[in-house]
């Protein structure tokens, strides 16, 4: 167990928004993939990482009012659908806003936040969160 941890916590992805581009049709793929799903057998060995710059805009979104055990403290809470810059889309928390302030077409950026925690003492798990520019 200790080195699967280790190795999760000093993976080069781990506290980046890493993705692939594809050498062959310059689509980009997060999260990255080793095979372009479009030009399939012409992408192998063309996939080139790439860091995202996390700025993207609101595609749609919804307030979640009930929540699962470990974002119940986080209620209600706003998840998006983020259209990056670079091209793909993801899904994402936006913090730091009231629901009332977001909108579809609205701008925002990455932001490195905590994301759960295992139990009161346990290992704290961080990634990727989302908020207003």
């Amino acid at each position: 167990m200790g080195e699967l941890s280790r190795f999760w916590r000093e993976s080069d992805h781990r506290y980046r928004l890493v993705a692939h581009k594809c050498g062959n049709c310059d689509r980009v793929y997060f999260p990255p993939r080793d095979v372009c799903p479009t030009c399939h057998r012409e992408s192998v060995g063309k996939m080139e990482p790439i860091d995202l710059s996390g700025k993207g805009e609101v595609v749609s979104y919804t307030v979640v009012h009930e929540a699962p055990t470990p974002f119940t403290r986080q209620k209600p809470y706003i998840l998006a659908i983020i259209k990056l810059d670079e091209g793909p889309s993801l899904t994402g928390q936006i913090v730091d806003s009231d629901p009332e302030e977001v909108d579809m077409g609205k701008r925002v950026h990455s932001v490195f936040r905590k994301v759960a925690e295992d139990g009161k003492s346990g290992i704290i798990q961080y990634g990727y969160k989302f908020v207003l520019d």
